[in-house]
């Protein structure tokens, strides 16, 4: 790719990162290093039919000279047959470059796309959470689709190009470099048009990339949250939103499309007086005796072929100026930092323990101060508290989601955050009221916990959250194809999935963040009392908003600003008289 990569940029939290331009060369580099055999062969072969090529407008300049000065009708066959030659070896060397071309361009791209989608799952939850849903699925899908349009296409059509041209050149100047000379008269337009554009291309490129993101999140979120749009009449003020957002997206590709008008006619110019000057200027040389009108011809006409690489490189050149801003925003997620670190320590028991955990969304602004919390083996606690009390964020610090911005969540006195993710799973899990249902079957959706368990295995975790009936009574059982375009499953039965890929995941501790939220009453008691059987033993964290549950937990914690204000048994805690107590008589009387 030959187009400018994009310069750094500073780093804006609330986006994923760009990367710079040391960063694309180098990941440029290395693809070309790994497939330097494949565009070897391309090369070469498109020299060959560039070779064959030139030889049609050779022969024609012969042609024009030996019947000036003389010929027969054997010299005439002679070229003729070689000229004919050279059109079938052109074609049928042209057919298998393209095809050794495509193949190229689809492996390149296939590797760049299980790069991208290996590094974009790995990403850590919080810096996607900052950054936006939108950001991400725009390099997902607009960004990854510049990309393979232009390794499928792009660079290997640049090549022959580039190859086309030089061979070219170098055959005009070998017939004749007095007459080849005129051939460059539009080579200052072309590199004073080239420089004009590409030092506002990128920039205008990016800007459009960026504009799309935030279209995508802002209608994400509002598609997502309608029902919510619709309760609080936000209509009106998301669709002031949009309107401002489309219009940052238009007047972004109103400034590239300037750009383009400005750069074809430009090119176009260069290349129209290239075959004119030839013949001028060849003319002249004629009528002096320093050339010949069939050498005159033949330039031309090496001029005139010109045109079409000319074009071609031009606009390739655009489309990989669009192509290398994706790749620098595709490459810029894997230059998120991790937000954790494994250390190789392994814990000695399964006891959590949260010691002055503080956290912050925004710096400065802790939501969570200083909590201190011994979780027992085998104990059932239940979080309750008002909403925006920092029950979910508690939650998180316990499952390991992120790291506190003070203190220490340990499991068998290891920090969490010094776990790889996989062994933290193992020991710590965590289910919210967010759920997905994965495009495929109900048995590929659970096993996604476990990639080993066979199917009474996942008839066991369906029974183990009350739903072994309804997915009996699906029309292929366990392979029936659910998600997008799938059986459609209410968002209790999703739910239930979530419950039922954790059974099957089997951690000592488990952090449910209101987990039945979307069933009603009696159908999460009923849930929650299926659920008896599969978490005895285990650790349980369950952030309720229903007091019953707080009611059959060991122990209750009360959360409110961010801190524990009160924990203890339920009937201690009703008997005292405190913020429990008021929730508890307040949910009776409800």
């Amino acid at each position: 790719m030959s187009a400018t990569p994009p310069s750094a940029a500073p780093a804006d939290p609330r986006r994923l990162p760009v990367a710079d331009t040391t960063e694309v060369r180098r990941t440029v580099a290395r693809l070309f290093r790994r497939h330097r055999g494949s565009l070897g062969g391309i090369a070469v072969l498109h020299t060959l039919a560039a070779l064959a090529g030139l030889t049609g407008p050779f022969l024609l300049g012969r042609f024009i000279d030996e019947a000036t000065t003389g010929t027969t009708l054997d010299r005439v066959n002679t070229l003729a047959v070689v000229l004919v030659c050279a059109v079938v070896t052109q074609a049928v060397v042209t057919r298998y470059a393209q095809r050794l071309s495509m193949v190229f361009g689809e492996r390149v791209f296939a590797e760049l796309r299980e790069e991208f989608l290996t590094t974009a799952t790995r990403l850590p939850l919080s810096t996607v959470e900052k950054a936006g849903t939108g950001d991400l699925v725009a390099r997902t899908t607009n960004d990854v689709n510049k990309l393979a349009h232009a390794v499928r296409f792009g660079v290997p059509r640049v090549l022959v190009c580039v190859v086309t041209l030089s061979l070219t050149l170098v055959a005009s100047f070998v017939a004749d470099p007095l007459v080849a000379v005129a051939m460059l008269v539009g080579v200052p337009v072309i590199v004073l048009t080239l420089r004009w554009y590409l030092r506002r291309a990128t920039p205008g490129y990016l800007r459009v990339s960026a504009a799309f993101a935030t279209v995508n999140g802002t209608i994400t979120e509002t598609v997502e949250g309608a029902r919510t749009t619709e309760a609080l009449w936000l209509g009106t003020r998301l669709r002031r939103r949009l309107r401002g957002d489309l219009a940052e997206t238009f007047d972004a590709e109103s400034h590239t499309l300037r750009l383009r008008q400005r750069l074809i006619p430009g090119i176009d110019t260069a290349v129209a007086v290239a075959p004119i000057a030839v013949v001028l200027w060849g003319a002249w040389l004629v009528s002096q005796d320093l050339t010949t009108v069939g050498t005159v011809a033949t330039l031309a006409m090496y001029a005139h072929q010109m045109g079409g690489p000319v074009f071609d490189l031009v606009f390739w050149l655009d489309e990989l100026q669009v192509a290398v801003v994706a790749l620098a925003r595709v490459v810029g997620v894997g230059l998120v930092a991790p937000d954790r670190q494994a250390t190789g320590a392994v814990p000695t028991a399964e006891d959590v323990r949260a010691d002055a955990v503080r956290y912050a969304y925004t710096p400065g602004r802790d939501v969570l101060h200083g909590i201190d919390l011994d979780l027992r083996p085998g104990e059932r606690l239940a979080v309750v508290g008002p909403s925006g009390a920092g029950k979910s964020t508690l939650g998180r610090m316990l499952a390991g989601i992120h790291p506190p911005t003070g203190g220490t969540v340990t499991v068998g006195g290891v920090p969490l955050v010094d776990l790889p993710l996989e062994d933290l799973r193992g020991h710590v899990a965590l289910v919210t009221q967010e759920h997905h249902v994965f495009v495929g079957t109900l048995a590929e959706n659970l096993r996604l916990a476990d990639t080993t368990a066979d199917d009474d295995a996942l008839w066991g975790a369906l029974g183990a959250v009350d739903a072994r009936g309804w997915a009996a009574a699906l029309p292929d059982g366990l392979a029936t194809e659910v998600g997008s375009g799938g059986h459609p499953l209410t968002p209790a039965q999703a739910q239930q999935v979530a419950l039922a890929r954790l059974v099957l995941l089997d951690p000592h501790t488990l952090v449910l963040d209101e987990a039945t939220s979307l069933l009603d009453p009696r159908a999460a008691r009923h849930l929650e009392q299926s659920l008896n059987a599969v978490l005895s033993g285990r650790t349980v964290v369950a952030i309720a908003h229903r007091l019953h549950t707080a009611h059959d937990a060991d122990r209750v914690a009360v959360v409110d600003g961010g801190r524990i204000t009160e924990i203890g048994p339920h009937d201690e805690l009703v008997a005292a008289g405190g913020d429990y107590a008021r929730l508890w008589h307040s949910w009776q009387a409800d």
